[in-house]
């Protein structure tokens, strides 16, 4: 007996492909990077990827949400590495520490942390979105500072001073491929503003 021909169907996109929402985020940077984001729809990435619309839908709520999926989980990083300090601290070694965390965890996905930031960069939309994230990580980290006792204007000013050197950064790590650990550029800029400050 013969298999039934379904018309429509894909045999190659099979209900379940291992590793499917990496091949999504890798199908969607490579054509943003080359058609640009607007021209990119939902439906070119989830054929590059070799998958459906519906699957993309599964993992990700719009197109968007590929290049910003990892902020629940940064948050959560960021959060735990606050906590994780010692009480005695300063307010701003213990955001120092915390955003050194959280630049451990990018700095294994170097490559496409730069062909990501190339693409908000190259989006108005995009870079607003990207300016929301990080005031929400501002927020997150002055309320974990309010939470260990620290008074509100101060966890704000070392929540936003810290973030700021944490932007300073992460754009020398960007346009550094090969060159120093995102984690070491992080402790030089904290160093840096130390000695500004000092």
């Amino acid at each position: 007996m013969s298999a039934a021909v379904i018309p429509g169907y894909d045999r190659r996109m099979s209900r379940w492909q291992p590793n499917a929402r990496e091949r999504l985020e890798q199908a969607a940077l490579e054509l943003y990077t080359r058609q640009g984001f607007d021209q990119t729809t939902v439906d070119d990435i989830a054929q590059r990827a070799g998958l459906t619309e519906r699957t993309f839908f599964r993992h990700f709520a719009d197109k968007r949400e590929v290049l910003f999926s990892g902020q629940a989980a940064l948050i959560d990083l960021v959060t735990a590495s606050v906590a994780a300090q010692e009480d005695t601290d300063p307010p701003l070694d213990v955001v120092a520490a915390a955003l050194t965390a959280a630049g451990s965890a990018l700095d294994g996905r170097g490559d496409r942390a730069r062909q990501r930031q190339a693409v908000i960069d190259a989006n108005p939309g995009l870079r607003e979105r990207e300016l929301i994230k990080l005031a929400t990580l501002a927020d997150t980290l002055a309320e974990a500072l309010r939470q260990r006792g620290v008074e509100a204007p101060a966890a704000r000013l070392a929540a936003e001073v810290g973030l700021a050197v944490f932007r300073v950064a992460f754009e020398r790590w960007v346009q550094s491929p090969g060159g120093a650990p995102l984690p070491t550029l992080i402790a030089a800029a904290f160093a840096d503003l130390r000695r500004i400050v000092a």
